[in-house]
């Protein structure tokens, strides 16, 4: 039987929590739009609010190669962006007079705008670091 290492864990309990993510973020999706018969809305709908997820695997499966305290770091914001898109989809943070699909086209949007900082500081990282020791 093969040895699951603490990384290979991690990774997988990563995939957990956004798969947990996703099925929540679309749940409360689907019952905010549940008067929705526009096949073309729901899907992009469904696309954008699954699209920080998606990015979020990538990044995790990336991040083998990251310095240790970049990961702790992108770790965090996983949980923070998948906190807040359950948070927000909820309806706890509903602004009195917006409609229900803002929160479904904000959320993301800040979403990748958070992992784009995150990324480009791991990027940008790397590269100070390779420089000092070349």
């Amino acid at each position: 039987m093969k040895k699951i290492s603490n990384p290979d864990l991690l990774r997988l309990l990563v995939i957990i929590i956004v798969l947990v993510g996703v099925v929540g973020s679309l749940a409360l999706m689907f019952q905010a739009g549940h008067n929705q018969r526009s096949l073309f809305l729901i899907v992009a709908f469904t696309a954008w609010v699954i699209s920080p997820f998606i990015a979020l695997v990538v990044a995790s499966v990336k991040s083998k190669h990251w310095l240790l305290a970049d990961r702790i770091t992108f770790y965090f914001i996983l949980l923070l962006v998948i906190a807040g898109s359950l948070i927000s989809y909820s309806g706890a943070f509903d602004i009195h007079g917006t409609k229900t699909a803002f929160k479904f086209l904000i959320v993301p949007l800040i979403s990748w705008f958070v992992i784009g900082i995150v990324i480009l500081v791991v990027g940008w990282r790397a590269k100070r670091i390779s420089r000092k020791s070349s």
